[in-house]
């Protein structure tokens, strides 16, 4: 297996901590000291079918971001799909998958002046078929990056149960990026957290802010979240959904105190409440509404399909309850989609603004 390309595993300490969001940036910030850049996520949980291959989805964010001339299948070369835990319990292939990725390294880091592997989970994800994040980041021969979520207690308990793992296969984990901390709170944690860190072995790199665009659904994802469907704009799907919010309340009322970009989650047999809303959709101002969803999978009567043909608020339909549908966007884990520009320049300009790249060149060269 390839030894000579430099690499670093962004790795975490927990589910949703910011591992994609960190590659990303990275990437691009690593690009001034390192021209060509290869990446792959080796294991990975949430794919999509490209190609007739099963890919995870950060691996085609990085793609077609960055047009990493790596063959798709090498970026992702292990899917874990519902039923790949009980195969491999059943039947352990071990010396196989090991092999699988070290190939597919081999491919995504040729004639690459460094490569970024992303990790999947915390350190001891993939343990149960013999490929934790600890012992990937050994197999691939690549010192460690360690991402946590904001605060300290809490990020330094865990970052000490997952220095453990990589130390247990004599991973090198150079530092920890703690992303999401209130803006507020960054300077009167940093020291306090730093030195808690370094209590452990562990060098604060960075502290990212929390930037609230970075967890703001689009609506194709909402659409897709509660199975619905555009009746009307589904061109404007990747407007940003700012809050969500219940029409409760009579068709006088509902424009009252509504913060700007809402949501309006409406059954879909208030006639008197959309036709209002669709209505304000062509004043000057467009009306705090960035667009509508019908619950309750409720026919939507014929006298309010001109309105909808003509309104400038896409509408969705969905069977949900306007509960369900407010529950399911609440607990959203928001990724970002390749092609939304504005969440990618914001994303490198965060890492690049707010992680020490030239403390991190230090440590993998």
């Amino acid at each position: 297996m390839n030894a000579s390309t430099p690499r670093l595993f962004v790795a975490a300490t927990e589910q949703n901590a910011g591992k994609t969001t960190i590659s990303l940036g990275l990437y691009a910030a690593l690009r001034k000291a390192f021209p060509k850049i290869g990446f792959i996520k080796p294991v990975g949980q949430r794919f999509v079918d490209v190609e007739g291959h099963q890919i995870d989805e950060d691996s085609v964010l990085i793609r077609d971001t960055y047009g990493t001339e790596v063959p798709i299948e090498d970026m992702s070369p292990i899917a874990v799909e519902p039923q790949f835990t009980r195969r491999y319990i059943n039947h352990a292939n071990s010396d196989a998958l090991v092999r699988r990725i070290a190939h597919a390294f081999d491919r995504a880091a040729w004639e690459k002046d460094f490569a970024i592997v992303e990790g999947t989970g915390h350190a001891g994800v993939g343990s149960v078929f013999d490929l934790s994040n600890a012992r990937v980041a050994r197999i691939l021969k690549s010192k460690v990056l360690l991402v946590t979520g904001a605060g300290i207690g809490r990020p330094i308990d865990e970052a000490a149960l997952n220095k453990a793992l990589f130390d247990q296969e004599n991973v090198e984990v150079i530092g920890v990026i703690m992303n999401k901390v209130l803006p507020d709170r960054m300077e009167s944690i940093a020291d306090i957290a730093r030195r808690g860190f370094e209590r452990l072995g562990l060098e604060l790199l960075g502290m990212i802010p929390r930037e609230r665009m970075l967890a703001q659904p689009t609506l194709e994802q909402v659409c897709d979240r509660i199975f619905g469907r555009f009746l009307h704009g589904n061109e404007l799907g990747r407007k940003r959904i700012h809050k969500a919010i219940i029409g409760a309340k009579s068709s006088k009322n509902l424009l009252a105190d509504v913060e700007p970009d809402s949501l309006l989650i409406i059954p879909g047999d208030r006639t008197d409440a959309i036709a209002a809303i669709l209505e304000r959709s062509h004043q000057p101002d467009g009306g705090p509404f960035c667009g509508v969803v019908l619950s309750d999978g409720l026919p939507v009567e014929e006298a309010l399909m001109p309105l909808i043909e003509n309104t400038r608020l896409p509408v969705i339909t969905s069977r949900h309850d306007s509960y369900v549908i407010a529950s399911s966007i609440h607990s959203m884990t928001v990724k970002t989609q390749p092609g939304d520009t504005e969440k990618i320049e914001r994303i490198q300009g965060l890492v690049n603004d707010h992680i020490n790249i030239p403390r991190i060149l230090e440590k993998i060269r």
